[in-house]
């Protein structure tokens, strides 16, 4: 009972963790997904605009305000200036009319005014706390330019501005005076719209994470139905097409991938066709010996001339199996990675010779001529085997499909870039019904007379294969009753993939 009873816990124990790895796993997902990445951006591009306005808004507001209070003091500025000119109050400070309206300006606009002579020495102070002192102000030295100058301290929320004291008629610089004025009303105002530039941040924070996860819901949701009509597809449900033509990205992954499923079909098709060929190719020559075996043991006396018979086509049979599996050997090497190719650079001059030196024999016993013709000498990087598997099949299927006492013709030229070679024949031809087909595996034109040619319906898938490991080409042109030609393009450096 308490072996059970752990084993429960230790399973419950494994659940658990393997819930937390799936969260895990999930969050990390997601924190990776297009999904989230447009929800980030979405969300950006709605709060750092409103951000941006609000921080316009409220820096402009300041600004304006600022200039506004500037300008207003200011003006009141130069009417205090010219009446203090008017009574000659820097020399005499017991105008009544001039201490009125300097203690009623101080008092309306909550500040304090100081008024210096030309040497700096304070005259007034509205405070009473600096008569006789010397003026300490960088504003009001730069006033000696005769210029007004102001400055607001947004900490302390205080405008100061020093006015020159001048007479219109008389240029010369008479005395400064220095006017601080409060600034707590535009402070006050300025940290009220503040409050509700943040609440309306914040809205729009709201309302922008809102929009934004709506929005990429709908964006995705059509990658979404994509990858569930791939995972129907990966399940072995080849037969339906997928179709969202929401966006133009999404139709052209769907079309991309609807070619691709196409030609996995077509693939699966000649993997299944292949197979089975290789099935029937191999078993045929097996029945033909059975027969012929089962035929010898169940004769008594058999004549020697019919057993001697009987062995040469059994022998026969053997020979064509043995070509068969040879043929399907090199083109499972064929079908390798291009890695596997061993590249030299070689006389191709020299590779064709040889070639039409080994099969002339063959050739010789049906008097069929084989010539070469070379327009130029080519040295070009290629697998020697692989190479002359190639050109041998071309060749040896022009002698076996031709007609007694013609000629197979085989010419060599070269540009800067490729090196060319064509195989024509004087045979029978290709009709032209057949013409795409010759390159796959199994495929005979002439399926009558395939036994007696010795054919194995593999040649030219093997020449095709070899010829694409070189980055070449192959072309074929074709009459029936007219011969064939067959034209290889392959570049003279070798490029690996």
């Amino acid at each position: 009972m308490t072996v059970l009873r752990t084993d429960r816990k230790h399973a419950s124990n494994c659940m658990t963790e393997e819930n937390g790895v799936e969260k895990v796993k999930k969050r990390k997902n997601f924190f990776r997904s297009l999904r989230f990445r447009i929800l980030i951006i979405l969300i950006i591009l709605g709060i750092v605009p409103g951000v941006i306005v609000t921080y316009t808004m409220l820096h402009n507001y300041q600004n304006r305000a600022v200039a506004m209070l500037t300008e207003t003091v200011g003006d009141q500025c130069d009417i205090l200036c010219n009446l203090i000119i008017r009574e000659n109050y820097l020399n005499d400070t017991d105008s009544e009319v001039v201490n009125s309206k300097l203690e009623l300006f101080s008092n309306v606009y909550n500040g304090r005014i100081l008024l210096a002579d030309r040497d700096f020495k304070i005259v007034s102070d509205t405070f009473h706390t600096e008569e006789g002192k010397t003026l300490l102000s960088s504003l009001a030295v730069a006033c000696l330019k005769g210029e007004e100058t102001s400055n607001y301290d947004a900490r302390s929320k205080v405008l100061e501005l020093a006015v020159p004291v001048q007479s219109p008629d008389v240029q010369q610089l008479q005395g400064v005076m220095l006017v601080s004025v409060s600034a707590v009303d535009i402070a006050e105002t300025l940290a009220e719209m503040e409050q509700r530039g943040v609440m309306l941040i914040g809205s729009i924070v709201v309302l922008s994470v809102f929009l934004a996860w709506l929005l990429s819901t709908i964006l995705v949701k059509p990658l979404a139905r994509v990858t569930k009509a791939i995972e129907d597809l990966t399940d072995g449900m080849l037969d339906e097409e997928i179709s969202v033509p929401d966006y133009t990205e999404t139709e052209l992954i769907t079309d991309a991938f609807n070619k691709m499923v196409n030609r996995m079909k077509i693939l699966d098709e000649s993997r299944q066709e292949f197979v089975s060929n290789v099935s029937h190719e191999l078993k045929t020559p097996l029945t033909s010996m059975k027969v012929l075996a089962d035929s010898l043991v169940g004769q008594q006396g058999v004549p020697e001339e019919l057993y001697q018979e009987f062995m040469s086509d059994i022998t026969a049979e053997i020979d064509r199996e043995n070509k068969i599996i040879t043929d399907l050997l090199s083109l499972v090497k064929m079908d390798k990675k291009a890695a596997d190719v061993n590249i030299t650079h070689m006389d191709i001059n020299q590779l064709l010779e040889d070639i039409l030196k080994r099969l002339r024999p063959i050739a010789d016993k049906r008097n069929i001529d084989l010539i070469l013709d070379c327009f130029r000498p080519v040295d070009a990087d290629v697998d020697e085997v692989k190479f002359t598997l190639a050109i041998s099949n071309l060749v040896e299927n022009g002698i076996k499909y031709n007609v007694d006492d013609g000629w197979v013709r085989v010419s060599l030229d070269a540009d800067h870039k490729y090196f060319y070679i064509t195989v024509a024949d004087s045979g029978m031809g290709i009709p032209e019904d057949s013409i795409e087909r010759i390159f796959e595996r199994f495929y005979r034109v002439d399926k009558s007379h395939s036994k007696e040619i010795g054919g194995t319906g593999l040649g030219l898938a093997i020449t095709k294969s070899s010829i694409a490991m070189h980055h070449g080409t192959i072309k074929v042109f074709s009459k029936e009753g007219e011969g064939t030609t067959f034209s290889v393009r392959i570049p003279l450096s070798y490029i690996p993939s």
